[in-house]
């Protein structure tokens, strides 16, 4: 197998990963063909995946305007993956230039990706953490060097929470970051569900087979289970819901004609 220049030393390319996976529906060139092969058996079930993916990605863009509109300056993306085009960070600081942003991932790719990215930005970092393990996160130096958590920031958790199985308990690592951010942070949330999706459960089911087989299940969770992930925020308008259905900025976006772009749920919280 070939090792690509970018790749990092002592990482396995014969073993899929999901932010690499992530990146390949989003149409990236950091993935191997083993990310290929099982991205393209998940959409065999679920051929609307990249679509998916596209409403997850404007739903994150317009979450990160919205949080800039309200003077959030601070952002913190767990499980951010590998950097493609309108980030994070390119968005922010395209609405404010002083807009610092901390990522962090777990994967290895995602992490040498993104510090090649960000050279020279010095108003943002990559730290590599899990989102597990809160008190890591917390305590990293990379992170408590540019974020001041004694301001409010905007806590990023997109299409991340439905990698955490119940077992590791991701209400609790939810919910002891949310006890470290300053009054009137934001959390911004993406979850995948059976809820939306225009198959039967079924049908779906053959995708999570997939990430299964990889030994990263896909936790599909109901709109209530992922609402309580919003304890202890008061929602922002109009709440939880279908992503192009958290406010578009126009009536009707090309991604609201796609039927696979009403799957699953996300959500800003502010924190009292």
């Amino acid at each position: 197998m070939e090792r690509p220049a970018w790749a990092p030393q002592g990482i396995d390319i014969s073993v899929p990963s999901v932010s690499r996976m992530y990146d390949f529906y989003l149409g990236g060139s950091h993935n191997f063909e083993v990310d290929r092969e099982a991205a393209r058996k998940a959409m065999e079930f679920l051929p609307g995946l990249p679509k998916i993916m596209q409403a997850n990605r404007a739903f994150m863009r317009r979450a990160v305007r919205y949080a800039v509109g309200e003077g959030i300056d601070q952002f913190l993306d767990i499980g951010s993956g590998i950097p493609t085009f309108g980030n994070v960070h390119e968005v922010a600081q395209a609405a404010d230039p002083r807009a610092k942003v901390a990522y962090v991932d777990h994967d290895p790719v995602a992490v040498a990706h993104s510090q090649a990215v960000l050279e020279g930005n010095d108003l943002a970092v990559i730290a590599a953490a899990d989102l597990r393990r809160p008190k890591e996160i917390l305590a990293n130096p990379a992170i408590t060097g540019l974020l001041d958590l004694d301001r409010p920031v905007a806590l990023l958790l997109v299409a991340v929470l439905h990698f955490i199985e119940d077992a590791d308990d991701p209400r609790s690592a939810v919910a002891e970051l949310r006890e470290a951010l300053a009054p009137g942070s934001l959390v911004i949330l993406t979850h995948a569900s059976y809820e939306g999706i225009p198959l039967s459960k079924e049908e779906a089911d053959g995708t999570v087979g997939v990430y299964r087989n990889i030994r990263n299940p896909l936790i599909m969770r109901t709109r209530e289970e992922i609402g309580a992930f919003f304890e202890g925020y008061e929602m922002v308008e109009p709440g939880l819901v279908s992503m192009p259905e958290w406010r578009p900025e126009t009536p009707q976006s090309p991604e609201q004609e796609d039927p696979y772009a009403f799957s699953g749920f996300g959500g800003v919280g502010r924190k009292a």
